[in-house]
């Protein structure tokens, strides 16, 4: 835990109830939305570039340094690096070897994936497999750090001074993962930096489907940024050297948006496509921004997978409403468009350049032989009658107030690693009851899959999205393994505002 958060809980944590939690203004600040989503939008102070004009670039994919019968080993050094994101501008990025986006890992289902990671940058980080089914201890807990080339001093719980090892055995179905930081505090503010990328799960099931493959499988990391005129990302943190008070500027309270529109790291690219079918493995990395995605031209996704994996079928879409961190795993065909013609990706949400996302160009003709199966996977369906208890979570902004600004909490409490908002038993099922108030939530749980209830066809999935004064009920599987974990608003600055609470698999 860092210092400062254990001043804020211990030293200046004030207790004010939850009676103005349906308010606009709570001390602090308002409680703002735009275009959509929580949060306040931060305007870029250098001229932004024209849309369409730079290509789409793909994550590299990662080699393991070596292999044996049941693992594959890789290596990844989180250090600062300097990228060219805007066209003819330098920005200094921290990165996963250096990149924004990260590598992507691609591993197989039920073969052990261990990621040794290093930390090259001046402060903490903790690394989170997002959605992975992974052991407490390799789950990326936001106190369990790996110690950078800053200063020592100041934290409690696990740290790590060397190289860190992060187990995965990925007992779980095919899927489209992500891995970011996930720092006590400043997640916000690092994974604006750069700390994101794709982990892939795949398996034979899939494979057997004939679904777009090799060049026609993109990942597509969403990410609104803004910059500083000196290239640099703008970013409204309290403290921007992210070694001491954290949290960020009034005005941001609520929420982060950007207003660039970057995939993998580039502003409103374009992608040449044949036509044909290609997969698109959509995620949200935003910090706050959530996006109303469309296609024009007469084009639609058909949606082949969630979160946590396959769809029992496709189901076809002209509109995917994607809050932050969830994932959309769509086909689109291009084989009824002509060589020149272009399909433009918008975001209903935005205004100005915000509502568009990226192109596509028909560059060419081509064979193909995947196709879209009217089955996809059979996968378990949970029923109310296997939940064993029934709980109620609640997102709000009041419980608690600290150096004059009321905080994000879960029940009205502030997080603390001493409180458990619930002990499921390993193995089990239960009812959990969601609730969002003052403004919009996504809600996101650690190692446990759910499905929504009276959610038709959505799937297994680990984030679900609230809007203000929304209600959700969940069947929660909890599997895998025993230990702490934890819950939380994927609203990165709601996050890191405290909106986060533990629950122990026992």
């Amino acid at each position: 835990m860092s210092v400062s958060r254990r001043a804020l809980l211990l030293g200046s944590v004030a207790s004010v109830g939850l009676a103005g939690c349906d308010g606009i203004i709570a001390s602090g600040g308002a409680n703002n939305s735009a275009q959509g989503s929580a949060g306040s939008l931060l305007e870029s102070k250098l001229d932004l570039p024209g849309r369409f004009k730079v290509p789409l670039p793909i994550p590299p994919v990662l080699s393991p340094v070596r292999t044996d019968g049941t693992t594959d080993y890789y290596e990844i050094t989180q250090k600062v690096a300097q990228a060219q994101i805007l066209p003819g501008v330098s920005t200094t990025v921290w990165g996963y070897n250096g990149i924004f986006p990260g590598p992507t890992l691609v591993s197989r289902a039920g073969r052990r994936t261990v990621v040794t990671h290093r930390n090259e940058l001046p402060v903490p980080v903790s690394v989170h497999l997002h959605g992975g089914k992974v052991a407490p201890q390799h789950d990326g807990y936001p106190a369990d750090l790996i110690m950078g080339t800053g200063p020592h001093s100041g934290h409690m719980g696990t740290m790590t001074t060397g190289p860190r090892d992060y187990v995965y055995d990925l007992d779980q179905p095919a899927a489209t993962l992500w891995y970011h930081d996930h720092r006590m505090d400043f997640t916000g503010p690092q994974v604006y930096r750069g700390l994101a990328g794709f982990h892939l799960i795949k398996d034979d099931l899939e494979e057997s489907l004939r679904l777009p493959s090799g060049d026609r499988d993109i990942p597509l990391m969403i990410a609104d940024r803004a910059f500083e005129a000196d290239g640099s990302f703008r970013y409204p943190s309290v403290d921007p050297s992210l070694t001491s008070t954290p949290g960020v500027t009034r005005d941001y309270v609520s929420g982060v948006l950007g207003d660039c529109i970057l995939v993998n790291g580039a502003p409103w690219p374009v992608l040449e496509v044949e036509a044909a079918r290609y997969r698109f493995r959509i995620l949200n990395a935003s910090n706050a921004r959530r996006y109303s995605l469309t296609l024009d031209s007469g084009a639609n996704f058909v949606q082949i997978g969630s979160d946590l994996g396959l769809l029992e079928r496709p189901i076809s879409r002209k509109k995917i409403e994607i809050a932050q961190a969830e994932r959309y795993d769509v086909i689109v065909d291009f084989s009824g468009f002509r060589p020149g013609q272009q399909i433009t990706m918008r975001n209903g949400n935005g205004r100005g350049g915000t509502a568009d996302v990226m192109r596509f160009v028909v560059a060419r003709t081509g064979s193909d032989d995947s196709r879209i199966p009217d089955k996809l996977a059979a996968r378990e369906q949970l029923s109310p009658n296997q939940a064993v208890t029934s709980r109620q979570i609640v997102f709000a902004r009041g419980g608690a107030e600290a150096h004059g600004m009321t905080l994000w909490t879960v029940n009205g409490k502030p997080f603390s690693e001493d409180y458990i908002v619930a002990r499921p038993k390993l193995g089990t099922v239960e009812k959990w009851t969601i609730r969002a108030l003052n403004v919009e939530h996504p809600f996101h749980i650690h190692l446990a899959g759910f499905q929504i209830m009276d959610g038709a066809q959505q799937g297994w999935k680990d984030t679900v999205n609230l809007d203000n004064g929304g209600s959700v009920d969940l069947l929660v599987k909890f599997a895998g393994f025993r230990g702490k974990y934890v819950l939380h608003c994927h609203n990165l600055e709601h996050e890191d505002m405290m909106m986060m609470a533990n629950f122990e698999v026992v």
